[in-house]
């Protein structure tokens, strides 16, 4: 099976004029992570396909995404991000999904002054957009607002709900994270081993239990891994950051873990 990383973001730095950080960035990132260079990493360290990943310094401006696909050609995929509270965000969707190889739409829903129109018709709307294009929706969100997006994982069953980071089951209370636990009852759901903080890292906590509980619940034919890479990666790196994720999957079968390291992705996402 091939080995997918599904979750990369792509900086060109703030030397590079062809490719400005938005006006409304929530940061400016320190690194710069190129194509070229993540192509590189996966070369060394047997990553063979992977999906960038829109981060919000570019907001709805893809440029930059567009540049990375292009470099990437078969190798990556990309996910974009637009807001729902944006009244062309539907058709600017659309018309991207026509031009590069996208797999999914992503939604924020962590900061509480940025938080997607809940219960509105611009979110469905959004929604809708993505999966008339084919896409999937991607969630990042911490868990207490986790209840807001089901009504449309509900309504749209054929479209498949990728959670972002295992649902950050540390920036929420365990009873928050039990409903991303109880998601795995909705059959277009699937989780994202990624971003999973070492022990030593706050909030100094397990993350392993929280891994075995969401393997278990989901099953390897619905977990994916994502993560790795950046601007400071080697191969070396990479590699090693690839085995710490399969560390945590261990109890799982080889042909499991293989699954979940890029057998589900290549399935999902139309990877060879």
């Amino acid at each position: 099976m091939p080995v997918i990383d599904t979750h990369v973001h792509c900086f060109a730095g703030t030397g590079d004029a062809r490719f400005p950080y938005h006006p409304n960035a929530p940061y400016i990132p320190t690194e710069i992570h190129t194509p070229e260079h993540q192509l590189r990493c996966m070369e060394g360290a047997g990553v063979n396909y992977a999906i960038i990943v829109q981060p919000e310094p570019y907001q709805d401006d893809h440029l930059y995404l567009e540049h990375c696909l292009a470099v990437g050609q078969a190798r990556l995929k990309g996910v974009c991000l637009f807001f729902a509270d944006h009244p062309d965000a539907p058709a600017a969707l659309t018309a991207l999904a026509k031009r590069v190889p996208l797999i999914a739409a992503r939604v924020h829903a962590y900061a509480p002054g940025r938080l997607p129109p809940f219960g509105k018709p611009e979110l469905r709307n959004l929604w809708k957009a993505a999966a008339d294009a084919g896409l999937a929706m991607q969630l990042h969100f911490e868990p207490r607002w986790a209840p807001g997006f089901v009504p449309l994982i509900d309504e749209f069953r054929t479209t498949t709900v990728i959670i972002d980071h295992l649902g950050r089951p540390f920036q929420g209370t365990v009873e928050e994270h039990a409903v991303v636990v109880r998601w795995a009852d909705k059959p277009n759901t699937i989780i994202k081993l990624s971003v999973y903080p070492e022990r030593t890292q706050y909030p100094h906590r397990d993350i392993a239990p929280v891994v075995r509980t969401l393997s278990t619940v989901y099953g390897a034919d619905r977990m994916i891994w994502g993560g790795g890479s950046g601007g400071a990666a080697t191969a070396e790196t990479y590699r090693a950051e690839r085995e710490r994720g399969r560390r945590l999957i261990a109890h799982l079968s080889a042909s499991d873990q293989a699954l979940v390291l890029g057998g589900t992705a290549a399935r999902l996402f139309g990877f060879a």
